[in-house]
């Protein structure tokens, strides 16, 4: 009777949990890979080799979208394992370091649209596609710590902000630039993560999470907007925000 007592007193593990543990360190591995292999050309390959030439502003921007996918990787896989105090020890810090970002991918979108201008180019581009990445992850990075009581919600709004950073790698990658589908093709691989997620909620929930379903949304309309930087009513924003930096 006792020996009945303490098993029924044990928790009984939940179906599936092992595996959605592992899904989502693997989603942050393959966050990490997208990442340096888009960026392999132009920095990471060079910055092995010890031939890369890049400014100060780069470096600094490289480091702490870097550092984010790592401390993703960190999260995912303390909760993975059980760690679920040193994971929440963590987020803590996450939330501060989620702000560093922003900030950095800013800055360096701002300084960089201005030194475009100075050079006699066309920023209007490079500042509306940075400030849209920084609009669209800053919403779910805030609505993921806002909700991160709520497991369910938080996990996969993290997962949907983490894949919005990957968009300027994923257009970076070679086999993606070349053709008149380019745009779509490079819509279709950044979504992969996205992909995967409503993949592993169908199998594991017969129905995928609508988080998902906005965050498709949110990467349609980042890449089809686009055109938008070019309008007369940008290029006035353009001229506003590049001008307070020259």
């Amino acid at each position: 009777m006792k020996a009945t007592s303490i098993a029924s007193a044990m928790p009984l593990a939940q179906p599936g949990v092992g595996l959605r543990r592992r899904f989502y360190v693997g989603v942050s591995v393959l966050l990490g890979l997208f990442a340096v292999t888009g960026f392999w050309t132009t920095y990471f390959g060079p910055l092995v080799r010890g031939t890369i030439e890049q400014p100060l502003l780069i470096h600094v921007h490289a480091t702490v979208f870097v550092g984010w996918l790592a401390l993703f990787l960190a999260q995912a896989t303390l909760a993975a394992t059980g760690h679920v105090a040193w994971h929440q020890k963590l987020g803590q810090i996450g939330i501060g370091y989620g702000i560093l970002l922003i900030g950095v991918g800013l800055t360096t979108t701002v300084l960089r649209s201005a030194g475009q201008v100075a050079a006699g180019e066309n920023g209007a581009r490079l500042l509306y596609v940075g400030f849209a990445d920084m609009v669209l992850f800053s919403s779910f990075f805030v609505a993921a710590i806002a909700l991160r009581r709520k497991p369910e919600l938080h996990r996969r709004l993290m997962v949907v902000a983490a894949t919005i950073l990957l968009v300027a790698a994923v257009g970076r990658m070679p086999f993606l630039r070349i053709g008149p589908w380019a745009v779509h093709l490079r819509l279709l691989v950044w979504a992969v993560p996205i992909l995967l997620a409503i993949a592993y909620d169908l199998r594991s929930r017969r129905r995928f999470h609508p988080v998902y379903a906005l965050g498709l949304g949110a990467l349609v309309v980042r890449i089809y907007s686009v055109p938008l930087s070019q309008t007369e009513t940008w290029s006035a924003v353009t001229r506003w925000v590049t001008g307070l930096a020259l």
